[in-house]
């Protein structure tokens, strides 16, 4: 029998925009290539969760009034989830996953979503100019070419912890003013990229790579 990967996707039934949810079953496909089975489980409203139960999380992303209900069930898992990221164990989240962990998120209506706090940085919503439109932008794994739709404008609060994932091309990335898309934070990725992202193959295999060295660390630490 193969051996089974797991992914936990949060909030699948609240945050999954603009096709996000195939990132996931990309993963699968390349990773089933590779003689891999994978379980993906919703990780819910209300629901237990332990990350160090998987070998990868996925995070997408949702419209305001989802994520506002998102953010008053996620503190729950602040911890687990800084400490999984902290182990240096992979992590995607697009949009408004992205957003959630930061500081906060200033939404359309005024209203401030306080963020996981996990890594420094922040975003706000500005009305006077929605960035839509297909992207392009250099990461380490080579080009990437996407479609994103937000108002939030996300700021770094700390450069030289965080890294961005690509430099822009062509469209908006975390804000207009500083062309770079998405945030790098050991092997955390986080990104306003739809469409799927993983539609780009070059990124969609570096990321299964990294799960499956994931999933062998978590077997090797299970038999200690």
């Amino acid at each position: 029998m193969p051996e089974v990967i797991k992914f936990a996707y949060l909030y699948e039934d609240l945050m999954n925009t603009y096709g996000d949810s195939g990132d996931v079953k990309i993963l699968s496909f390349l990773l089933k290539e590779k003689g891999y089975d994978t379980q993906v489980d919703n990780i819910s409203l209300d629901m237990k969760f332990n990350a160090f139960d998987y070998d990868f999380i996925f995070f997408g992303g949702g419209q305001d009034f989802e994520q506002s209900v998102v953010a008053s069930d996620l503190q729950r898992h602040r911890q687990t989830i800084q400490d999984y990221i902290e182990d240096n164990l992979p992590m995607l989240c697009i949009c408004g996953g992205y957003q959630f962990l930061g500081k906060y998120y200033e939404t359309s209506g005024g209203k401030t979503i306080q963020g996981l706090d996990i890594l420094p940085f922040h975003t706000v919503y500005k009305a006077d100019s929605r960035m839509i439109g297909d992207t392009e932008y250099k990461t380490e794994w080579g080009t990437v070419k996407a479609f994103e739709n937000h108002s939030g404008r996300t700021y770094f609060d700390d450069k030289s912890k965080l890294k961005p994932f690509g430099e822009m091309v062509e469209g908006y990335g975390n804000n207009p003013d500083e062309k770079q898309e998405g945030m790098r934070y050991k092997n955390v990725i986080g990104s306003y990229s739809h469409g799927p992202i993983l539609k780009n193959e070059n990124v969609a295999r570096a990321i299964a790579d990294k799960i499956v060295v994931s999933h062998k660390e978590r077997l090797a630490n299970a038999t200690k």
